[in-house]
């Protein structure tokens, strides 16, 4: 038997004898030093910026950018965005909105707007979990699912919300208000805010669209049944590859359209994160998933992305590589250089990040298959010392060790290069941290300036009931400097007992237990408190003065007609099938999958060769079916709400691979190497091929 098959047959009997086990001791390994899953910035229409504190200026941002707290965006004229918070929970901003995240502490996702328009549409929220939204008028903590409004201008906000919505409203004097289903309030004044409420108005376009987009991110998808639901970025699999069954590993997913000489993690950047350090941002639209859980295989000459047994909970890493290095003077060109290799089946990470007792440790936190070390099959609860983790599955694959000179390590798109198999099996694993310090330019994503808003928007103060986290220690440590272009702090109020307002909170609570009508013209005013307050336009909507909104209060400014909007340009990314943003939808299908590289492609295996295979999981788990329907679309439930205040801390084709042929086959891994002494590493640079925009 070869060790191959030894190792397959040795995967399959450890795993069946142990899945029950499993979750316990995966959690446990993922709990002590992984920290809250950051934000996914998913879809970005028209001129969109982004600045993390210590960055030199706005940046244009780019998706799938992991948001840190402290960071902020701002979207152009026309610009919209889309960032995904959880399970079925996104929150999307409209033409000329600053929004920044605060917090991720404690349960609790904190953001501030501090201009524009903004919509937070959650379809599922876990018990204990709340997003709070920051505004110069007052904050508002959402705990329940459902549809919300936000608009700030330059003298009031207003809020509303629908499906079932229920929030919670602090001014800064900490007279908190409940909001029910179906309501609106409108806070005139900072200091000491007037607050009137009335019934929401009907959803307006920008509206419409939201609820479309979360509509059509939530249908069925095969992906669903492989990948657990806490997982973001889903259903950009299924647009941009298949799933199939290989003896070995299980469900696997193969991206469609890569050039011959792809691997993972060529494609991409890194930055570097307040929390996690450096962190991968791929350029595949679909690169969220595959480079932040499971591991990649490589069966049959192609590339597999598999997530594992969905047997426990998720954990976000930044990546899931091993960083190697040379194991004496070696050097990409004549420099020294940093190398990395995607982690194979079953294999742990080392995290770089993390407090002390977790960085530099084996984890494989998230991870519900076996654990897998040099090749070998090991018990879930031997404890493995790292510097004995030598051999990595994927190191002796073509092209599979990826290489970048050491000063251009995280500061910018260079050129990556591929070493030779015969090389990189010479290379040494870092144990830990990289030593490599941050610049300025490792904290975006992508070169150039950005749209900056305005210094009266960024800078203006918000209401908020917590302290949001700071992380200018550790930006200092780095050598960083986090004071740059910082907005100030905000104004923290201390909540009292909330009143439900305009006789709408205990009926709201009441009418929880079925999805709210649908609201009729006839029965609102579209004009006075009942209309959402047009955003401020760009800088001119700030320094202009007030004529045209004088009249009675709560009365908004009238909105910019909707068929101003220009058409979107080529650049924007978007998901196939995903509803377009208003007036943007037509002309876009021609633009949405071209390719995004003139490189060689190569055939992938047969899609769908494995469609009528059992979808059932170990454990019992049935998948394949429909996901349910969201419970947060009325549901009488209640959940624990978090305190108000205390110690709380696309749309371009993408790489991927169609084969002709038969399914894949198992892939018969070779002999357990050891290393062979020092010995030169060479790269060998990849043929020229297009890159993913």
């Amino acid at each position: 038997m070869t060790v191959g098959k030894r190792i397959a047959a040795a995967v399959l009997a450890l795993f069946v004898a142990r899945v029950g086990s499993t979750s316990m001791a995966a959690t446990t390994q993922g709990g002590r030093g992984s920290g809250p899953t950051p934000p996914r910035l998913s879809f970005i229409d028209g001129e969109v910026s982004f600045w993390r504190p210590g960055a030199d200026d706005w940046a244009p941002a780019t998706v799938n950018t992991p948001v840190a707290a402290g960071d902020s965006l701002y979207t152009g004229d026309n610009a919209n965005l889309e960032l995904e918070v959880g399970s079925g929970a996104f929150v999307r901003a409209g033409a000329a909105t600053e929004l920044s995240l605060e917090s991720l502490e404690n349960g609790v996702t904190q953001f501030k707007v501090t201009s524009g328009h903004a919509g937070v549409d959650v379809r599922r929220l876990p018990a204990g979990r709340a997003i709070e939204i920051d505004t110069p008028n007052g904050a508002f903590t959402i705990d329940h699912p459902g549809y919300y409004r936000v608009d700030v201008d330059e003298s009031r906000t207003t809020f509303a919300t629908r499906r079932g919505g229920q929030a919670t409203l602090v001014p800064v004097n900490g007279d908190a208000t409940d909001i029910g289903p179906d309501q609106q309030a409108v806070l005139e004044g900072e200091d000491t805010p007037q607050i009137a409420t009335s019934a929401a108005p009907d959803p307006d376009e920008w509206d419409r669209w939201n609820l479309d987009r979360s509509g059509s991110a939530n249908q069925p998808s095969r992906s669903a049944q492989y990948v657990p639901p806490e997982v973001a970025g889903s259903g950009d699999l299924d647009r941009a590859g298949d799933w199939h069954d290989a003896p070995r590993y299980g469900h696997v997913w193969v991206p469609r359209d890569v050039p011959p000489d792809w691997a993972p993690y060529s494609t991409g950047r890194w930055i570097w994160d307040p929390y996690y350090g450096w962190t991968w941002v791929d350029d595949a639209p679909w690169g969220w998933a595959p480079y932040h859980y499971g591991r990649w295989v490589h069966v049959d000459d192609y590339w597999g992305w598999t997530p594992g047994p969905v047997v426990v909970a998720p954990v976000y890493s930044p990546a899931l590589v091993a960083f190697v290095g040379p194991s004496v003077s070696v050097s990409v060109g004549a420099f020294p250089f940093v190398g990395w290799v995607a982690l194979g089946f079953g294999e742990p990470v080392v995290p770089w990040w993390g407090p002390v007792g977790f960085v530099g440790r084996c984890s494989w936190g998230g991870w519900g298959g076996p654990h897998i070390v040099n090749n070998v099959v090991i018990q879930k609860n031997v404890f493995v010392n790292v510097k004995n983790v030598t051999v990595f599955q994927n190191q002796h694959i073509h092209n599979a060790v990826i290489a970048e000179r050491r000063d251009h390590f995280g500061r910018g798109h260079f050129e990556h290069e591929h070493l030779a198999a015969r090389d990189a099996r010479h290379l040494r694993p870092f144990h830990g941290q990289l030593g490599v310090k941050p610049v300025a330019a490792s904290l975006v994503a992508r070169e150039g300036h950005g749209h900056a808003p305005p210094n009266q928007v960024h800078a203006r103060p918000v209401v908020a009931t917590r302290t949001p986290q700071d992380f200018s220690r550790r930006l200092h440590a780095a050598g960083l400097n986090p004071a740059s272009n910082a907005a100030p702090p905000p104004r923290l109020a201390h909540a009292s007992q909330s009143q439900p307002r305009g006789g709408h909170g205990e009926a709201g609570v009441a009418r929880r237990s079925a999805p709210p009508p649908p609201p009729r013209g006839s029965e609102r005013q579209l004009s006075g408190v009942g209309a959402h307050p047009a955003p401020p336009g760009h800088a001119r909507g700030i320094e202009r003065s007030n004529q045209g909104s004088q009249g009675q209060a709560g009365t908004p400014p009238p909105r910019r007609a909707s068929a101003e909007r220009p058409q979107h340009d080529a650049g924007g990314h978007e998901s196939q099938g995903r509803p377009l943003p208003p007036r943007q939808a037509q002309g876009r299908a021609s633009q949405e999958h071209a390719p995004q590289g003139s490189g060689p492609q190569r055939n992938g295996p047969p899609r769908n060769a494995a469609q009528g295979n059992a979808a059932r999981r170990d454990g019992g788990a049935q998948f394949g079916a429909p996901p349910r329907r969201m419970p947060g679309e009325g549901t009488s439930a209640q959940r624990s709400r978090p305190a108000p205040h205390g110690n709380q801390h696309q749309p371009a084709t993408s790489p991927g691979a169609r084969r002709n042929g038969s399914p894949p086959r198992a892939w018969a891994s070779s002999a357990p190497e050891h290393f062979h002494g020092p010995a030169q590493a060479r790269p060998q640079r990849r043929p020229a091929r297009g890159r993913p925009a």
